[in-house]
């Protein structure tokens, strides 16, 4: 399928005077959460809520900072959420693109909303 990119917004509810941060994300439906960088949550103000144990892809595990809540925009679509701390760039999982009601489109490499419901976002809770 190759790299899916967009370009999101994230903020943090609890400053609602700091200007909301523009990022331009992996999307990675393999991965679970949101994985900010540590320049993003400086820049937001974000609260420590937590250390959490994971395990990276070289199967490394490490204590990584999980802080929150974020606010996470893309399109019509926003969602709160918390986030670990790691790596050099923004990283949107799976939990958060399945909130957004967001798919992949594989075929043109973009994330995009649900077609299915483009103008509200829906879930499935049976």
């Amino acid at each position: 399928m190759g790299q899916v990119f967009a370009d999101i917004e994230l903020s943090n509810p609890r400053e609602p005077g700091l200007r909301p941060v523009s990022v331009h994300a992996t999307m990675d439906s393999g991965a679970i959460t949101l994985c900010i960088p540590e320049h993003v949550a400086l820049q937001l103000n974000f609260a420590e809520l937590e250390k959490r144990e994971v395990t990276i892809a070289t199967g490394r595990a490490s204590l990584v900072p999980y802080v929150g809540p974020v606010q996470i925009r893309f399109d019509n679509r926003n969602c709160f959420t918390g986030a670990l701390v790691l790596g050099d760039s923004v990283l949107l999982g799976a939990v958060p693109m399945e909130d957004m009601d967001l798919v992949i489109n594989p075929r043109r490499q973009q994330l995009t909303v649900n077609p299915a419901s483009p103008n509200i976002a829906a879930a499935a809770v049976k």
